[in-house]
Order: C-alpha cells, then structure tokens, then sequence
C-alpha cells in the first residue's frame, strides 16, 4: 500500500472562512504586547530594585506609596492585563497544539481564559482599591503618620 504525501505548497482549501482572522490577530498580540511587556517590566524592576534604597526599601510602605500614584497604578495594571493575557494566549496555543480531543481541548481553553479573567478582575481590583490605613497601624512608621494626618 503506497501513501501520497500532499505537496505543502498547495493550498489546503479554495474555501475562505468568513469573519476575522482570530489566529492572525493572537500572533500580533503575542509580538505587541511581548514587546510592551519588556518596557514595562524593565522599568518595574529599575525603579523598585535600582532606585532609592534598592531592594532592601521595599516594605508596607513603599507599595503604598506607589499604589497612591495613578501613574504607577496604571503602569501595573497594563503590566497585569498583558501579561496575564499573553500567558492565557500562549497557553490557549500550547493546548490547541497539543490536545487532540476536541472537548477537552474546548474545556481547557475555556478554563484558562476564565482564571485568567478572574486573575485580571482581582489584580485590578486590588491595584485601585488598596488602601494602607485600612489595617491598624501602630508601629511608629512614617505610614502611620500619614494615615493619621488623613483621619
């Protein structure tokens, strides 16, 4: 029995799916954010690391400080939103690749675009609606302070 192995040049199908191309428009999210997410997380790790007392002033306080600028909330948040984004895409494309089950293949995707939603909701949640003087502080710190001027 001989098999015949399809010329790879020729195309697969004269069919052209109607509708977006939603492969297309993955690979160029995967190159654009992956690119954003370099500046991003660079610049993240210069100011927490390289900045002021390095590693060794990160603390309650610090994070508060940062939290209270709109300009670094913002920064983390699309930090967040690509990066959870290009993992779940990246993922999605492993387990289309990979699982050959069409309903597994289904229920996984689904999973991880709902833990990844879910993860963005809580991330964002937290990023806008932290507030350090919600707990009791009492140990002298210039956080203290702060919080007590607002009361």
């Amino acid at each position: 029995m001989s098999a015949t192995i399809a010329d790879p040049r020729a195309p697969r199908s004269t069919v052209r799916r109607k509708g977006p191309n939603l492969e297309k428009w993955g690979w160029v999210y995967m190159r654009a954010s992956g690119v954003l997410l370099v500046v991003l997380i660079f610049g993240h790790l210069f100011v927490n690391l390289m900045l002021g007392e390095g590693i060794h002033g990160i603390d309650f306080a610090f994070v508060a400080g940062k939290f209270a600028s709109p300009f670094w909330q913002w920064w983390d948040v699309l930090m967040l939103w690509l990066a959870l984004i290009h993992g779940a895409n990246g993922m999605r494309t492993i387990v289309n690749d990979y699982v050959t089950h069409e309903r597994t293949r289904k229920v996984l995707v689904w999973a991880l675009w709902l833990t990844a939603a879910f993860l963005i909701l809580l991330g964002t949640l937290v990023v806008f609606t932290f507030d350090p003087c919600i707990p009791n502080l009492s140990d002298g710190s210039v956080l203290t302070e702060i919080c007590a001027a607002q009361s």
